[in-house]
């Protein structure tokens, strides 16, 4: 235990939280007291501060004062705004892990539908906590640009109890570190915790990709996480295939089209052609290394059709999916990323052509007169599984 413990405090502040728990805790000379008040106080009051006193206890904290305001946060939340709060204080241990949630083991799969990822800020249980309701492919929780560089500690205990204690059901389960130290800091943290993806910011070099897939095979052996590469500046757009390529670890390559465009001096406009090499050098290395390319998010949450029209543009350059910053957009993009009738017409009959094929032990696949190769069969695949996942199909 360090001798420099000092006051210190945990959780949001300000009007109307919830979900959440704010500790304070004090040094003091006599025997640690506990301080807690909640609504819920007579139904839940002494599990919340056996819960307090379980991380204090492994902890060594012994004597002071916690003060533990409850606004409606669960055990996960409780455990790990308590230890933050001790941490800022000077004391260390290891952590207090809430109980795995019985849906948490799901296991990583790398070729899946990726049409949308919904990022939920690392620092806000409440925004988590239903994250898995809206049927999202993908729930990154972020580390980097929705925390503030005060929180980003607070953020890797809230994310790192997340991925131990919450079931975020068919939800593919990301998260999107930080860049440097804090980012090795967020990959020990993280990395146990059966996170499936993981999203590196601001990549410019392969070298950047491979050493964070050697720390993740130091930290979790063989079964590590997948990666998916963001493209943020002009020279991560000039080394796009190499990233993409640069571990068999990368499983998708994204576009950050904020930064990228701030550096490019060009703003952001609604034809986009400011981006317009950016994009397709991206769908073009990701498909040379076997990777989904996933296109940037559309930011105005109010604007439905114009995010639709964003989907349909981007898929037509060969985006297999893009991100979210509100639940709403996510029903438009899987909408606007579903096949026309016209494309799951002939899919359909691309697919049972092949599969005739494959029965009869024919290495050509014939549609009428004409020979259709590999490539498009697999391309009329993923039309199929895309009408599946958007109910236009039976399984």
């Amino acid at each position: 235990m360090s001798t420099n413990i000092v006051p210190a405090h945990a959780g949001p502040s300000g009007e109307k939280i919830r979900s959440d728990l704010v500790v304070r805790y004090e040094p003091g000379e006599a025997a640690l007291a506990v301080r807690m008040t909640s609504k819920v106080a007579y139904l839940y009051g002494e599990a919340i501060e056996a819960a307090a006193r379980r991380v204090a206890a492994a902890f060594g904290v012994t004597t002071g004062t916690l003060v533990v305001e409850d606004f409606g946060a669960l055990e996960w939340v409780i455990l790990a705004r308590v230890e933050t709060c001790l941490r800022r204080a000077g004391f260390g241990a290891e952590p207090v892990l809430p109980a795995p949630a019985p849906g948490g083991a799901t296991p990583r799969v790398r070729e899946r539908l990726r049409r949308s990822r919904l990022y939920v800020p690392g620092n806000q249980p409440k925004l988590m906590l239903s994250a898995g309701l809206y049927g999202a492919d993908g729930i990154i929780l972020d580390l980097e640009d929705s925390v503030p560089p005060a929180e980003k500690d607070a953020a890797r205990i809230l994310v790192r109890n997340a991925l131990a204690a919450m079931d975020f059901g068919s939800s593919e389960r990301m998260v999107r570190i930080n860049q440097g130290e804090l980012g090795a800091a967020d990959l020990e943290a993280i990395a146990p915790h059966n996170v499936h993806t993981i999203l590196l910011p601001k990549v410019e070099r392969p070298e950047q990709v491979e050493r964070t897939a050697a720390k993740l095979r130091e930290l979790a052996g063989h079964d590590t996480p997948f990666l998916m590469p963001i493209l943020e500046s002009p020279l991560g757009i000039r080394n796009a295939y190499e990233i993409a390529a640069a571990d068999p670890s990368v499983v998708a390559l994204t576009l950050g089209l904020e930064d990228l465009s701030a550096e490019l001096g060009a703003p952001r406009t609604p034809e986009a052609w400011e981006s317009f090499l950016a994009r397709q050098t991206t769908v073009y290395a990701a498909r040379a290394a076997g990777v989904q390319p996933i296109a940037s998010v559309f930011s105005d949450v109010r604007d439905s059709a114009g995010l639709e029209a964003y989907v349909r543009r981007e898929r037509g350059l060969g985006f297999d999916g893009v991100g979210c910053i509100h639940p709403r957009q996510i029903p438009v993009v899987h909408r606007a990323m579903a096949p026309s009738e016209a494309e799951l017409t002939r899919a359909r009959r691309i697919v049972e052509a092949a599969r005739e094929a494959r029965e009869r032990g024919l290495g050509a696949v014939a549609v009428g007169s004409k020979m259709v190769d590999p490539p498009v069969v697999a391309q009329a695949e993923r039309t199929v599984r895309l009408a599946v996942a958007a109910g236009m199909l039976e399984e």
